[in-house]
């Protein structure tokens, strides 16, 4: 078995993560507009994973782990987590398997109005800039 962080481009991973949480970060708002909540909210969980593991590739010079906690991952790059920003990250990644999956996604649809979503995404743009600055 090979050792996967042997050697590896620590810039190029960590800009690959960053341009696609940036692209998705797009996609959310394009389809908060085109009011498909439950996709948005789920690539906005999306676009900050792949903010936090390029934060975790530059920080620690090897591969992000295999998660989708965003908590975890925070916890990973030993952020300063307060109670608010814990909270926030939570309830975010429940977006990944509330979009996701069919038995939750019905149910998710229906609490993802146009005020909960609108909620969420500035809670996201908060969340991203949160980590921005620290990183």
């Amino acid at each position: 078995m090979s050792d996967l962080n042997t050697y590896f481009d620590v810039e190029k991973i960590a800009n690959h993560w960053s341009e696609g949480s940036n692209d998705d970060y797009n996609t959310m708002l394009d389809l908060y507009q085109n009011k498909s909540y439950t996709w948005a909210l789920f690539l906005g969980h999306i676009s900050i994973e792949k903010l936090l593991k390029a934060s975790f590739v530059k920080k620690h010079f090897k591969h992000a782990p295999f998660t989708h906690n965003l908590y975890r991952l925070a916890e990973l790059n030993e952020y300063a987590i307060n109670s608010q920003i814990a909270d926030y990250l939570d309830t975010i990644t429940t977006f990944n398997m509330n979009a996701r999956y069919d038995d939750y996604k019905k149910e998710f649809s229906f609490r993802c109005t146009k005020e909960y979503t609108n909620y969420w995404i500035n809670n996201i743009k908060f969340i991203r800039k949160w980590i921005i600055e620290i990183s």
